[in-house]
């Protein structure tokens, strides 16, 4: 099969990308205009661009892995979302690519398990290498998993996040605030606090033992 691995340049799953094309055979792409002839199966992964209907119909797959329990969770950042509610168990739809937002019929869902203390880059690289472990499940059981089924239940959505979700209440404990500890990058989008018109700026890493 001809595969492919679009994924968006200078972002944090370029290396997690370009892994995955190599364990696979696939080309790796930052660019769906690049895509002139089609692929039998294109993984979009990370991918912040809307992939026009014309480009989708070029390949026989356009598959997504988005980390909620489709059709609830649509959106920005899910995983990061449920991770502020609490959940632990995050569930990773891989779906067929659609016109709507997060929309097209489903090839599988999978469970990732998380043990509640893991920070910003640990959290990446499990997202990550989960995605990657379904790829790889879809190319060695295709022809089980090849017709996707439509999506059924109630459909939400999760909003984007910005810089602002990143606020800290001075007022309230580390430990009721420990999940937005959790999610937030250092360096793209850190903790912070106010007071008396003063910003602060928190940044949080984990000592290895």
């Amino acid at each position: 099969m001809r595969l492919a691995v679009l994924t968006s340049p200078n972002q944090w799953f370029v290396p997690y990308a370009r892994r995955l094309a190599e364990e696979i055979g696939a080309e790796l792409l930052f660019d769906h205009e690049a895509i002139e002839e089609g692929y039998d199966i294109l993984f979009i992964l990370s991918y912040h661009r809307i992939l026009p209907a014309s480009v989708q119909a070029k390949n026989r797959h356009n598959v997504v892995v988005h980390a909620s329990d489709l059709p609830r969770g649509k959106g920005w950042a899910p995983m990061f979302w449920q991770i502020l509610e609490g959940k632990n168990a995050i569930p990773f739809t891989m779906f067929e690519a659609s016109d709507g937002v997060d929309a097209g019929p489903i090839y599988m869902k999978r469970t990732l398990h998380l043990e509640g203390h893991e920070l910003n880059p640990e959290l990446r690289h499990k997202q990550a290498t989960f995605t990657m472990a379904m790829c790889r499940a879809f190319l060695e059981d295709y022809e089980r998993l090849k017709e996707p089924s439509p999506q059924r239940g109630e459909e939400s959505f999760y909003p984007r996040r910005s810089p602002a979700d990143s606020r800290l209440d001075p007022d309230r404990t580390i430990r009721e605030q420990f999940n937005l500890l959790r999610i937030v990058d250092n360096e793209a989008y850190p903790a912070f606090f106010e007071i008396d018109g003063h910003r602060y700026i928190l940044k949080i890493e984990k000592e290895e033992s």
